[in-house]
Parts: structure tokens; sequence; C-alpha cells
């Protein structure tokens, strides 16, 4: 049995009408506008997706403590060992730092370089504004999709 089979086996088997299948087919393309957006904009900073999404995530960390991998992990969505590979890329860069956490030695915790600051300064707002102007047909379709009766 393939992990798919599990996630897909815990959910209720309901017949889609044709509108239902036209709400899912704009939300995913929706989605894919704006990821693709991020995907042009980020390579021109020589950056992936996930290295953004982490410079993201340490970034929103830090107002409450610092991220560590596991953490991040969660937030990419990704496996341990996918995370530290992202990490170490960002530290080579120079954006990133790694620090052994106080209360357990075990424990990696990430933190924001003055670079990876500025880097994230200066890629959050247009991914902001893009999202906005992509908002109004997300949150129609958003709203669509709650109508759905299961």
């Amino acid at each position: 049995m393939h992990s798919a089979d599990l996630i897909v086996d815990k959910y209720i088997y309901v017949s889609l009408n044709p509108i239902d299948f036209e709400t899912l087919a704009a939300f995913r393309y929706q989605i894919r506008k704006f990821l693709r957006f991020s995907k042009d904009l980020l390579s021109s900073e020589d950056l992936t997706p996930d290295q953004y999404q982490a410079l993201l995530a340490i970034h929103a960390a830090n107002s409450s403590g610092r991220l560590s991998i596991r953490d991040l992990a969660e937030q990419l969505q990704v496996r341990h060992h996918s995370t530290v590979g992202v990490v170490d890329q960002l530290v080579a860069r120079e954006v990133v730092i790694r620090q052994v956490a106080p209360d357990d030695r075990r424990k990696i915790l990430l933190t924001l370089t003055e670079k990876g600051e500025a880097l994230i300064a200066r890629l959050a707002p247009p991914h902001q504004q893009e999202l906005s102007r992509l908002s109004p047909a997300l949150i129609e379709t958003l709203q669509r999709l709650q109508s759905f009766d299961i």
C-alpha cells in the first residue's frame, strides 16, 4: 500500500458534480499562478521555493524565538534530512546561522543573518503584493469550496 492510499482512505467518498470539479481546478490554477510568479521571482535571486519558505518561516519564528530544524521540516512539509539540505544551502549563502539550543544541545536553532534579513525584506513585499492582486479570485474560489456538500 502506498502512502497516498492511506491519505485517500481517510476521506469520505462522494460524487462531485461538474461545478465541484471546476472549482477544484480553479483553486489549483490560482495557486499555481502564484507559485509560478514566486518561482520566477526567486530564480532572479538564485533561490528555490523551499529556501524562500525556510527564510520566511525562520523570520516569522524569530519574533517569538528561534526555529528548530524539526519545526522547519514541518513548515516545509519535508523530511528532516531534506530540511538539513536546505539549511546547509542557506548557511553556505550566509543568510542563516545554526546555533545549539542552550537548553538542549541536541537541538539546532536557526536564525537569519543580516544578509538573510535583507534578502527576505526584498522578496516578501512582491509576494504579498501578488497575493493581494490574486486574492479576490482566491477568496471567491475558497468560498465556493466551503459550500461543498459533504
